[in-house]
């Protein structure tokens, strides 16, 4: 497959500088649609809805997303749209997605190949739930199917939002909608096996085609990556909690199965209760196993703050006697600025891939690029996901116009090479596979004042056969 240079002449950048404000979804401070009003317009129609669109582009609903965003020439032939949490704990890192998918647009003059392609940003949120909610999931998944010029979405953030819009793209009228998700690391989604339902992943899928495809590795190499980092750490007898949901859930039960493979003890394996207002009783608990460390599957979303604090006001500091140890859910600054900087302090925290600043080639490139466009925010390690995913839809549209079956056979054939995230494949369930057998490499940070690089590590087969339950 053909691939695209991702940094085209600086001409095709300077010929979109025309910005026109359009407000459609909340600002800075909060709102459900979009939540930055950057939102542009090239051209504009209304509907009988009301809606604005981009010449015969209908623009998803107001409730959910930002006006129809596009900045090239003439009017936009296909619609892309991002969906993700733009409320609550994960609204930043979200944020940051929605940031460099448009800036990735830009760098293409919001063209893939002879398809021009406009650009809405969609909440999948609620204010009442301060993250993402099962029922708004459902009502942009509808939207997205029934809308003909939807060619492609890029998300979710959440896995478990994922799990109910993937079957309705799957099944939308006219064909399945393509998916890519810069950030669902739950295994079921794309593949079966231990620990996964019996029918799980097929029912995701019900007309027998995928339509789904991530950048992002999946649980089963960042179990392993933890368990490994745990043993280097000199962790003997760990107790792990999740947040009930099918990410924590998941990738907790992948880190216990790869402790087997290292020589640690398990002192415990329960749920922490999203809705209590505190957890000392279960750090009581947790102290009375005789456990040196607690790992966290799940979300800061889900109160993982007050996890945290009473982590620490029962068991003490984080670099103390009982080391803390959290998955991608918790790797953000929202962690540290929620729980408290003393709090997180010492917590150690995981993510896929290297650290932004040793990303070479397309990626040192965009992350440089991409710096300038934030000023003096720092850059989220997802936002090098989003622009990846981004640029791997951008790039299947280029070879499938507005066709969507098109469009999936490319993505489904994808081969990146030296792109942001580096050299990779998609492979048949829809995963990055690294080029000649390459192992998955994962960052681990330490909570300070913000998240500090700790260490760099790709497990090893065995641990990953372990975390696998093979």
């Amino acid at each position: 497959m053909r691939k695209r240079g991702l940094f085209g002449s600086l001409a095709l950048l300077i010929a979109a500088l025309a910005l026109v404000a359009a407000g459609c979804g909340g600002d800075d401070d909060g709102g459900e649609a979009g939540g930055d009003t950057t939102a542009t317009v090239a051209t504009t129609a209304t509907g009988d809805d009301g809606d604005s669109g981009g010449g015969s582009v209908e623009a998803l609903p107001s409730s959910s997303c930002t006006a129809i965003e596009y900045e090239g020439e003439g009017e936009p032939d296909v619609l892309i749209t991002t969906d993700l949490p733009l409320q609550g704990s994960s609204r930043a890192q979200s944020l940051q997605i929605v940031k460099a998918t448009r800036f990735i647009l830009g760098q293409q003059d919001w063209k893939a190949g002879d398809t021009n392609v406009g650009f809405q940003s969609c909440d999948d949120s609620t204010a009442q739930a301060a993250k993402w909610d099962s029922g708004k999931c459902s009502q942009n998944a509808q939207a997205y199917a029934a809308n003909e010029k939807v060619i492609g979405v890029i998300g979710t953030f959440n896995s478990g939002c994922a799990a109910i819009i993937i079957p309705v793209l799957n099944q939308a009228p006219g064909g399945g909608v393509p998916m890519v998700s810069p950030a669902n690391t739950f295994v079921c989604l794309t593949e079966g096996g231990p620990g996964c339902e019996s029918s799980e992943p097929d029912k995701y899928y019900p007309t027998g085609e995928r339509n789904y495809f991530r950048v992002v590795a999946h649980d089963i190499y960042q179990g392993a990556a933890m368990a490994e980092f745990a043993q280097k750490q000199g962790v003997k007898n760990i107790f792990i909690l999740n947040d009930k949901e099918s990410y924590g859930l998941g990738v907790a039960t992948r880190f216990r199965n790869a402790l087997k493979s290292v020589g640690i003890k398990v002192a415990g394996f329960t749920a922490w209760d999203p809705k209590a207002s505190s957890y000392e009783a279960l750090m009581r608990r947790i102290k009375q196993s005789g456990a040196d460390a607690v790992f966290l599957g799940g979300l800061t979303d889900e109160n993982g703050a007050q996890v945290i604090k009473d982590k620490v006001a029962v068991l003490g500091p984080n670099d103390g006697e009982v080391k803390l140890l959290a998955p991608d859910g918790f790797t953000q600054q929202s962690t540290i600025t929620e729980a408290g900087v003393e709090n997180a302090r010492g917590m150690f925290m995981s993510i896929a891939g290297v650290p932004i600043k040793q990303l070479t080639g397309d990626g040192k490139t965009f992350i440089t690029r991409f710096q300038k466009e934030l000023g003096n925010e720092k850059v989220d390690p997802y936002a090098a996901y989003g622009g990846q995913a981004a640029q791997v839809l951008l790039d299947a549209i280029e070879q499938g116009g507005d066709d969507r079956a098109a469009v999936i056979e490319a993505l489904g054939e994808t081969k990146v090479e030296n792109g942001i995230l580096g050299t990779f494949e998609i492979n048949e369930n829809g995963d990055p596979a690294l080029a000649k057998g390459g192992i998955v490499g994962f960052t681990i940070y330490r909570a300070e004042k913000a998240l500090v690089v700790e260490t760099t590590l790709s497990p090893k087969q065995k641990t990953i056969d372990a975390a696998r339950g093979t």
